[in-house]
């Protein structure tokens, strides 16, 4: 069996608070954020939108592009955002 990994990232509207994670499970994961479930970052800042995502089959390389995200410039994350979805939709809706 495949398993499926993702790195994704979550912004509180367009062009606002940026939050990069990785999951197995995108749709439990994005529920967790959206309705606030879990304590921290993303409940307290209210970063609910998920707005990129890619898939991996490899955990260890899933982590390694969380990482990468997480160090680039602002500005490469904005641009990584609005070559896929320019509109800055809520792919959640997409997922379920």
């Amino acid at each position: 069996m495949v398993r499926h990994y993702f790195v994704y990232i979550l912004a509180s509207k367009p062009n606002g608070t940026l939050y990069i994670g990785v999951t197995n499970n995108l749709g439990r994961r994005t529920i967790e954020h959206k309705y606030g479930l879990i304590d921290g970052f993303t409940k307290t800042y209210s970063v609910h939108r998920l707005v990129y995502y890619e898939i991996f089959t490899d955990i260890k390389l899933a982590i390694y592009r969380e990482k990468q995200l997480k160090w680039w410039k602002r500005d490469w994350k904005i641009d990584l955002i609005n070559n896929k979805n320019p509109e800055w939709k809520d792919l959640y809706k997409a997922i379920f």
